[in-house]
């Protein structure tokens, strides 16, 4: 999907603006699509101009809580990301499929192995009625915008650029390189969980154990494509 590609390229751009090349985009859809179908369900009796935000936030959330993970041991440990986010894909990828298995606690009581259908105040609506095309694109583009203004106009955006370019210079000019990349890859991450709760929330309104047939990965090249 357009909007989940989107929000996916920009996941992997901003890492790379800050020289880490994010590979656990797939992983933060997963955990962002999990999270956000446990709110759209779970949480009830709040208007839909409160629960569909919120629901995309705890999906956001999700996401910026699990690229840190990768990024706390790159500035700490130097671990190299490439291996820690592609490590920690597969946990994602288990820890959705054992939240809908039987017996899990996101499980539905029928007969497939998905969770819950969301509320009607968690879904984002549908901008052309009989087709999947829904509000979601709209938020992508927001990002797209946030994005941009992030990276060329604000101070943090300077210090991941900085940081991105020459880490020692960067640090010698003040920059505090290991805050840098542990924002980056939250911020990542936040991307990353975002496009699986815009996916979770617009189409499938549940969450099976494979909804993201593969959007982290297009994402890298969505990226690339679009000039970092």
């Amino acid at each position: 999907m357009t909007r989940t590609r989107i929000l996916g390229g920009l996941a992997v751009t901003i890492a790379f603006r800050c020289g880490l090349f994010n590979m656990g985009v797939e992983g933060a859809i997963a955990l962002g699509g999990l999270s956000a179908a446990w709110a759209g369900f779970w949480i009830q009796g709040l208007p839909a101009y409160i629960h569909l935000p919120l629901a995309l936030m705890i999906g956001a959330l999700a996401g910026a809580v699990w690229g840190a993970v990768p990024g706390y041991l790159k500035a700490r440990f130097n671990m190299h990301e490439v291996i820690t986010t592609i490590m920690l894909n597969y946990i994602a990828f288990n820890i959705t499929g054992a939240a809908i298995a039987v017996g899990g606690p996101l499980k539905d009581p029928g007969p497939l192995p998905a969770s819950p259908v969301i509320l009607d105040t968690a879904k984002i609506p549908r901008i052309l009625a009989g087709t999947r095309m829904h509000g979601g694109i709209f938020v992508a583009l927001l990002c797209v915008v946030l994005v941009w203004y992030l990276l060329f106009y604000t101070r943090l955006g300077y210090a991941i650029r900085a940081v991105g370019l020459n880490p020692a210079a960067a640090e010698y000019g003040g920059i505090r390189v290991a805050r840098s990349i542990v924002i980056t890859m939250a911020i990542s991450g936040s991307l990353g969980g975002l496009a699986g709760a815009v996916e979770v929330l617009g189409v499938h309104y549940r969450l099976f154990e494979a909804f993201s047939p593969g959007y982290g990965w297009d994402s890298i090249a969505v990226a690339l494509l679009g000039m970092l």
